[in-house]
């Protein structure tokens, strides 16, 4: 008799077996992940309607081992976890690699951001909602069957290559794909007052190239982010857009707003608020309203909703 095992039962098993043995090997060992979920109201070309949905929100656990006083092993399990979704069986493969990392760098292999998805930092203040850069602009992949190495930091200067094997099932057939960046700064602008990146794709997930540039910087309680990008996919012409976003700390409170604009493709624009209630939770809000090229009427979303994070 076959017997039929639940994803959500069998990642829970997996991590609560994980734990212990984790601890008896010394080994630093971390359960995470974040519930986004909000309430949205979209009205898409005249139709309108509600829902309660599930913004990425994750379960994961990481780790790393000392193998020696100067070679480390790590690792991430994640998976995402969508609320909404009618189906019980309701996980997702995330960033799910492992790897050795030492004064060489990093090296990884498995499901994992290419390094131009990784390139963008934290200039696209609406990720994961309606304003997402990713319905615009191309790049944003996860991709199986990945090799990534990441040097050490020169300076506040680092540099990154992602290669895709050709067997990997996003890729255009007989294709193996590469994506480089180099990146200056701190992404969480901690340690240092400014980000910057230039990243580019060449054969990845049907697009011949993809060029892109960002920069997010701090001035006190303002932050300041721009994005450029040319994408051209494969037998079809280049595009061109750009992105800019800019967040100001009140207090509690936090003031968003981002324009995106993509030739041929269409522009969007979103303004939102987060409300700290805490170190790990926070309450915010959102409107997007985005038009897409060709399109009679722009499609606009309203959202409110809850966020925890462990």
């Amino acid at each position: 008799m076959r017997m039929k095992f639940c994803k959500p039962t069998l990642v829970a098993t997996l991590i609560a077996a994980m734990i212990p043995a984790a601890a008896s090997a010394s080994e630093a060992l971390t359960v995470y992940g974040k519930l986004n979920v909000s309430f949205d109201v979209s009205d898409e070309a005249g139709d309108s309607s509600t829902g309660v949905h599930s913004n990425a929100s994750r379960l994961g656990v990481k780790g790393a081992f000392d193998l020696s006083s100067s070679l480390e092993a790590f690792y991430t399990i994640e998976y995402e976890v969508n609320t909404s979704d009618d189906e019980k069986d309701n996980f997702e493969a995330r960033n799910q690699f492992v790897g050795l990392r030492g004064d060489f760098g990093a090296i990884s292999l498995g499901r994992n951001d290419t390094m131009l998805k990784q390139s963008q930092g934290k200039v696209d203040l609406f990720g994961d909602l309606q304003g997402d850069i990713k319905h615009l602009f191309k790049g944003e992949n996860r991709m199986e069957q990945t090799v990534t190495y990441t040097t050490p930091s020169f300076n506040g200067f680092s540099f990154g290559a992602t290669y895709v094997a050709e067997e990997s099932g996003s890729q255009a057939e007989g294709d193996d794909g590469f994506s480089v960046a180099a990146l200056y700064g701190d992404k969480k602008l901690k340690k240092s007052p400014i980000f910057a990146s230039v990243a580019y794709d060449t054969d990845v997930k049907g697009f011949d190239n993809i060029l892109r540039a960002s920069v997010q910087g701090k001035m006190g309680d303002l932050k300041l982010g721009a994005m450029y990008q040319d994408q051209e996919k494969a037998g079809a012409q280049s595009t061109d857009g750009f992105m800019v976003s800019a967040a100001y700390q009140l207090s509690a409170v936090v003031l968003k707003g981002q324009y995106q604009d993509m030739d041929k493709v269409g522009d969007s624009f979103s303004v939102g608020a987060d409300y700290k209630l805490g170190k790990p939770t926070k309450l915010f809000a959102y409107y997007t309203s985005r038009d897409e090229e060709g399109a009679s009427s722009s499609d606009d979303y309203f959202g409110i909703g809850l966020e925890h994070k462990f």
